[in-house]
């Protein structure tokens, strides 16, 4: 059954609106995406704090359209992609070398534990999209690959690019004893950002002792606590920010979902020259599978001669 508690972004702000913030909670959209897939474990993990990454930062945005989070690197995981629909609807997966992986994890000896996601990508670039449709140009924001975990390698965009102090946290939980579900979460706060070219009004001692504690505050959230599905998100607030002018905003719920269909790879394939359908063709048919829920799509030739 659903944990209500779960599957939402809840947004807040402290100390009358200095500092904004969203913590995420998921559990049944990453079941259902890792439940499409048979990815090795690490694979899993890192795949699961991307797509906590992704809605955390999706919900700091107002777009209409596609928000995807894509991490390309030169290691064992080549891709992470995480996307979400300004309705809610999330989907994601990841592209490995199982060599290169178990290779890796030999020659670390960590073959049963969980690495952070940077030893699994190794080099390459993490990028932000926002597509709004045809009528809009896409934004995109790119960072190159540089920390110890997920959460520095984020920041470092944050830093760089957005040049909005932020701190974040991440958690994961994977399938243990008699729980066989996953679990991620995440807890992002940023400065405001300035309203009509003025700081807000408060002292600047005030605001810098105030984001110093908030920061011990996130640091201190363990993950018992977040992952407590007794504990609503608004609890889980309260008791980090209770005594700094804590207000909750909205709640936005999320679910899996995945935007192929037939008619769409039909229409893809129908671009192709005849040339180029002839070699696809396996005993008269071309077979597609998304890569995202796994769905397998076969197409004969006579089908594709009709488009």
């Amino acid at each position: 059954m659903r944990n209500k508690n779960f599957d939402t972004c809840v947004s807040f702000h402290i100390n009358e609106g200095a500092f904004i913030g969203r913590i995420v909670r998921l559990n049944d959209v990453l079941n259902q995406i890792l439940g499409k897939h048979c990815y090795p474990l690490n694979v899993s993990a890192a795949l699961a704090e991307t797509s906590a990454l992704a809605v955390l930062l999706s919900s700091l945005l107002k777009y209409d359209g596609l928000f995807t989070l894509q991490i390309q690197g030169n290691g064992p995981v080549s891709l992470l992609v995480a996307d979400v629909t300004s309705a809610g609807i999330v989907r994601a997966c990841a592209k490995f070398d199982a060599e290169k992986l178990s290779q890796a994890k030999t020659l670390r000896k960590t073959e049963d534990l969980i690495e952070p996601l940077p030893h699994l990508v190794g080099g390459g670039y993490m990028a932000f999209t926002v597509d709004q449709g045809k009528q809009t140009q896409p934004y995109q924001g790119v960072v190159d690959l540089q920390g110890k975990t997920l959460t520095e390698m984020a920041l470092r965009y944050f830093k760089q690019s957005e040049q909005i102090d932020t701190t974040l946290k991440l958690f994961i939980k994977h399938p243990e004893g008699d729980s066989q579900s996953w679990l991620a979460a995440g807890i992002l706060l940023q400065k405001a950002p300035l309203k009509g070219g003025k700081e807000l009004e408060a002292d600047e001692e005030t605001l810098k002792q105030t984001w110093e504690d908030s920061e011990a505050f996130i640091k201190s959230l363990t993950e018992g606590e977040i992952f407590d599905a007794s504990l609503t998100s608004a609890e889980i607030l309260h008791r980090l920010f209770h005594a700094n002018g804590l207000q909750i905003g909205k709640e936005a719920s999320y679910t899996f979902g995945c935007r192929c269909s037939r008619d769409k790879l039909l229409n893809t394939l129908a671009s192709f020259s005849e040339d180029e359908i002839e070699d696809m063709l396996e005993d008269g048919k071309i077979s597609a599978t998304c890569q995202f829920c796994g769905e397998n799509y076969v197409f004969d030739k006579a089908e594709l001669k009709r488009q």
